[in-house]
């Protein structure tokens, strides 16, 4: 499809993209993964989509018998509103990742022990997806480690009301970079809404499109390199931790005065632990630790969160480290408690 949509847009990714096409893929200084890694961990597992297409139900709203948008509509809207902002060729072949499956029988089955069920008399969905597509047209070097434009979305059935009548139906969708090395996902502000609402699959193109169009990989990326200019003792890394312990116990009119914090201390313990032993991000010989690095950390324990979860930690990760960031030169800061 011949993309003539945004050309102002259009023209300045194509100029950050020949601005590093020379050089950064083939820099014997950029970092690059041997081999893939999940962009997601947790409970998931790794499917195609046509075993959704295929083998799976679409539940219903059960008051009217009204279809819901499936997990494959969704994924499929993406890469269309993707491939037309960025031509087809530009755009990867999704992954997929999938938790909490609902096992179900066919009604002739419905008094057989389970055991004994046929595989035709099984039925099955997902309640959880995550999909991620990377467009390769857009790469950058960070701290040393080569970013690739991503995009993608979570879907949750037990957010909406399978019980009642058909209504807008809820997504969460992003647009960001991977970080090639670990496929940590990077996701700001303006790449992420955390509730777009759709009533079709066509409705759900166009506001995904506007997402895209909407989003500034300039200004992402220039952020990210920025955290690469800051570093921190291990004395104010372990005032960080501490803090981010302490933040779910505060009394809640303090806490109400304090930026929000998604992270749990499992994964807070993660990052202590891998501060110590991780090759890419871990601290260096003195003890310091750069932001980018920490922000690497973050987003790394984070692909322990459930798909829920992982967008809305995603973005945290990058607005605590940028909020770290600005506190250690403004004593006004909202994010001073972290390293007060």
């Amino acid at each position: 499809m011949e993309n003539n949509l945004l050309p102002a847009t259009l023209d300045k990714r194509e100029t950050v993209h020949h601005a590093i096409w020379d050089d950064a893929p083939w820099n014997d200084e950029v970092s690059v993964p041997l081999h893939p890694k999940p962009f997601i961990e947790a409970n998931t597992l790794t499917v195609d989509i046509e075993h959704l297409q295929h083998d799976c139900i679409i539940p219903v709203f059960s008051k009217d018998n009204e279809r819901t948008i499936s997990h494959p509509e969704f994924v499929e809207a993406a890469v269309q509103a993707a491939e037309t902002l960025f031509g087809k060729e530009n755009v990867s072949v999704p992954e997929l990742r999938v938790s909490h499956t609902i096992k179900g029988r066919t009604p002739d089955a419905i008094h057989k022990p389970a055991a004994e069920l046929l595989e035709t008399e099984k039925t099955l969905y997902y309640e959880r997806m995550a999909f991620a597509f990377e467009i390769p047209l857009i790469q950058e070097t960070v701290g040393g480690n080569l970013l690739t434009l991503t995009a993608g979305g979570v879907r949750c059935y037990n957010h909406e009301n399978l019980f009642g009548k058909k209504s807008l139906e809820h997504f969460k969708v992003f647009i960001g970079f991977k970080n090639m090395v670990c496929c940590n996902m990077c996701v700001s502000t303006d790449g992420f809404t955390e509730e777009l609402s759709a009533a079709s699959t066509s409705e759900l193109m166009a506001k995904i499109l506007l997402l895209f169009q909407g989003y500034s990989p300039e200004l992402h990326l220039s952020r990210m390199q920025a955290l690469t200019n800051f570093s921190i003792t291990e004395s104010q890394f372990a005032q960080i931790l501490g803090k981010c312990r302490l933040h779910q116990h505060l009394p809640k009119q303090e806490k109400n005065q304090i930026p929000v914090l998604h992270f749990t201390d499992t994964q807070i313990h993660a990052v202590a632990k891998e501060y110590f032993s991780n090759e890419n991000f871990g601290s260096y010989l003195d003890g310091s630790i750069s932001l980018w690095n920490m922000y690497n950390l973050l987003t790394g324990a984070n692909k322990g969160s459930y798909i829920d979860q992982f967008l809305t930690r995603s973005l945290n990760a990058f607005e605590l480290t940028c909020g770290v960031a600005d506190a250690l030169h403004n004593p006004d800061s909202p994010y001073r408690w972290f390293i007060s």
